[in-house]
C-alpha cells in the first residue's frame, strides 16, 4: 500500500461527496464504492450518515452485504457516522424488525436516540486520542450507544445537556463510529485518525 491509502465510500446513500471531499483532504485516495469490484480495489471504507433503514436495503440490492462482511472479518478498517455507526452495530434499538447491518462492533446503539430532525444540536465532544481540543460535533437524528462489550473502547460521550454522558464516539479494532457527522464541519481530524488506521492496518 503507498503512502496514500485507498479508502471508499460506500455511495448507496447519505453524505458521500463530503466523505470523499474529507478524505482526500487528509491525503487518501478516495472514491466511492457502489459494487463489490469497487470494495476490492480499496484498503478501507466508510459508511457515512444518511437513513440507515434505507442503506440496510440498498446494501442488498447492490449485492454488497457479503462482500462487506467478509471484508470486516478480514480486518479491513470501517468508519461509520451517524447511520454508519447503526450499520456497524451488533444491536439495534428502535430500528425495524427487517433492518440488518454489518455487526461489526459489540454495541448496543438507539436510533433517534436524541431525537428526531428538529432536535438536531451542536456540541463539543473530546475524543481520546485525538490532540487539539473538543470537536465542534453535528449530530443530526442522531444514535447513542447504550452498552459497549468488553472489546469495546469508548472515545468520547457528549457532556453537556439532558443527553450528558451519553456515548457518541467507539472503537473495536480496525473499525471506528461517531453518532455526529465530522465530514459537514471541516474538522479534518476523526478523517486523519481514519487514514492514520488503515496505514496501520
Amino acid at each position: 500500500m503507498s503512502d496514500a491509502p485507498t479508502i471508499g465510500v460506500l455511495a448507496l446513500q447519505g453524505d458521500v461527496r463530503e466523505h470523499v471531499a474529507a478524505l482526500a483532504g487528509v491525503g487518501a485516495d478516495a472514491r466511492p464504492v457502489r459494487r463489490p469490484a469497487e470494495l476490492d480495489a480499496v484498503d478501507g471504507l466508510v459508511v457515512p450518515g444518511g437513513e440507515s433503514t434505507t442503506i440496510s436495503k440498498l446494501v442488498d440490492i447492490f449485492e454488497m452485504r457479503e462482500p462487506i462482511d467478509k471484508r470486516i472479518a478480514g480486518g479491513m478498517p470501517v468508519y461509520g457516522s451517524c447511520a454508519g455507526m447503526i450499520m456497524l452495530a451488533g444491536e439495534v434499538l428502535d430500528g425495524r424488525p427487517d433492518q440488518r447491518g454489518f455487526a461489526g462492533i459489540e454495541m448496543t446503539v438507539r436510533r433517534n436516540a436524541f431525537g428526531r430532525q428538529v432536535d438536531s444540536f451542536e456540541a463539543p465532544v473530546h475524543i481520546a486520542g485525538v490532540e487539539g481540543g473538543p470537536f465542534h460535533a453535528v449530530f443530526i437524528r442522531a444514535p447513542w450507544v447504550e452498552r459497549v462489550g468488553a472489546d469495546v473502547q469508548v472515545l468520547g460521550r457528549v457532556t453537556d445537556g439532558s443527553a450528558g454522558d451519553r456515548i457518541v464516539a467507539v472503537r473495536q479494532g480496525n473499525l471506528l463510529a461517531t453518532s455526529f457527522h465530522p465530514e459537514l464541519t471541516g474538522d479534518l481530524r476523526l478523517h486523519r485518525y481514519f487514514v492514520d488506521l488503515v496505514r496501520a492496518a
